[in-house]
């Protein structure tokens, strides 16, 4: 039996889980194959809590995390709205196949159609066939304002010194 609930990362019980399936999910080839650094350890929880645009669902079977979905608040100038951009979606090894992620996905949509929001965006790798498939089910797709003028592409540039 398993348990979806929105975290609370002041209970020391969802704090740690949410830490160990985001050092999982960062190990993994598809999170980028190194752990997270010791500052992000120590200070993703806390700095998490000083925000309140952040809704992240853990799902347990009994006590043990089984996954995790962060998602977090942006705007849409166009439909002048909130949304939701899902930032990190993991679901622990142990754990996978089970459709985990369709729970997680269902229960994001209530939240941000209870708020009002007018999408829910989100980042996947291009070489990432399992979650692409696990998206396109749950009726994502790449983002076109026009055919014509090709996919929107998420890019970035890193601040690191």
């Amino acid at each position: 039996m398993f348990t979806i609930v929105q975290a609370d990362l002041t209970n020391e019980s969802h704090a740690s889980a949410y830490l160990a399936l985001m050092s999982h999910y960062a190990c993994d080839p598809m999170g980028g194959g190194e752990d997270l650094a010791d500052f992000a350890k120590q200070n993703l929880v806390s700095t998490l809590l000083k925000r309140n645009d952040v809704v992240i669902l853990l799902i347990f079977k009994e006590n043990e995390p089984a996954a995790l979905l962060t998602a977090i608040e942006g705007f849409s100038t166009f439909a002048c709205k909130p949304l939701f951009n899902i930032h990190d979606v993991a679901v622990h090894e142990n754990f996978r196949g089970l459709k985990l992620t369709t729970l997680l996905f269902a229960e994001i949509e209530k939240i941000a159609r209870d708020r009002d929001y007018c999408k829910i965006t989100l980042e996947v790798l291009s070489g990432n066939e399992v979650a692409k498939n696990a998206y396109i089910k749950q009726g994502y797709a790449d983002y076109q304002l026009d055919p014509a003028h090709g996919s929107a592409l998420f890019w970035s540039k890193s601040l690191k010194d």
